[in-house]
């Protein structure tokens, strides 16, 4: 049975996409985690897998489109939640976050493959990861990795390839965490939710200046 686990934080202002404040004011950069989550759940749920998971901090609210199985995240490290999720899990899993809203089903297909892989892995450009597929949940090779510093993904993909691991490697995309992320990320995917609301907050912006 694979499943697609989506990792994710209730959109909540004050306390979602914070580095994006300012130039965006709390309920904005929580307006746009939103719509992140938003096109990042719907990449998830037109891709075909047995199981779509959300590990989710917080409530869910009325962006949650049907057919997910929403599960709590655990207490402690980002490393000790992503092992736990990892943990719930039985038969090949891909993880991904909700930060890369110009996340295409496309993109996640070969991260599901594991006829001759037993890993994949996503590169962050801000040196972490995006995405993470094992065909043997692990919890062992996440557990201790140290995370959101620049030298994650090299720790984790060093993880994978120390254990004997075939790891595949999957595009590299970019997060959005910071402003600059935001406007990078709303280009490379126009049409989504994410794209719309940044044209819309940014325009109020320059209007405000």
């Amino acid at each position: 049975m694979t499943t697609l686990l989506l990792i994710a934080k209730e959109p909540v202002p004050g306390r979602a996409k914070t580095r994006l404040t300012p130039p965006f004011a709390p309920h904005e950069a929580a307006a746009l985690a939103e719509a992140a989550l938003v096109d990042t759940l719907a990449a998830a749920a037109a891709t075909p897998v047995d199981r779509h998971v959300l590990a989710l901090d917080g409530t869910p609210g009325p962006w949650l489109p049907p057919g997910f199985e929403v599960v709590p995240q655990c207490g402690g490290g980002l490393d000790e939640r992503l092992a736990a999720a990892f943990a719930a899990c039985a038969g090949p899993v891909l993880l991904i976050g909700m930060d890369t809203p110009q996340v295409t089903p496309e993109l996640l297909a070969p991260g599901l493959d594991f006829e001759e892989r037993d890993a994949w892995f996503g590169p962050a450009a801000d040196g972490g990861f995006w995405a993470l597929g094992l065909a043997e949940p692990d919890p062992a090779l996440l557990l201790g990795v140290p995370m959101s510093v620049p030298e994650t993904g090299a720790v984790q993909y060093e993880r994978l390839r120390a254990a004997g691991l075939r790891t595949g490697l999957l595009p590299r995309l970019r997060d959005v965490d910071t402003a600059a992320d935001a406007a990078e990320v709303a280009a490379l995917a126009p049409t989504g939710r994410f794209a719309a609301l940044h044209r819309e907050l940014t325009a109020d912006l320059s209007v405000a200046r």
